[in-house]
């Protein structure tokens, strides 16, 4: 099961990152980068996060194109991939990077002294 689970994780991030590149009309989900992908133990709700280089206004805007592009990305991902239910999207920003820039920048103002 856990193989299974995890395949589908990454063919979902594959994916709906092409789809958003491709098939979007929205200009502005275009820049979205899809970061990971977890699914729930009964393959029922995905957790998408994303990442989006902006301001806190840009990050907050493109959580609601987001939510109103969710029926889209789901029906276009139930086309391409093979799944006898395609599963709830939940989009969630993904802030690792923010934080791991956050890290460095104290690193390098350390390694300064």
């Amino acid at each position: 099961m856990a193989y299974k689970k995890e395949r589908l994780e990454k063919l979902i991030e594959r994916e709906l990152g092409r789809i958003i590149i491709n098939e979007t009309k929205d200009e502005r989900l275009k820049y979205i980068t899809i970061t990971k992908v977890f699914l729930t133990e009964d393959l029922s709700i995905a957790r998408v996060f994303y990442t989006i280089l902006g301001t806190d206004n840009q990050i907050e805007k493109t959580k609601q194109n987001l939510q109103e592009a969710k029926g889209f990305l789901r029906t276009a991902l139930s086309k391409k991939i093979k799944a006898r239910k395609t599963p709830e999207l939940r989009f969630q920003y993904d802030e690792s990077f923010e934080y791991g820039n956050k890290i460095e920048n104290i690193l390098k103002t350390i390694e300064k002294k």
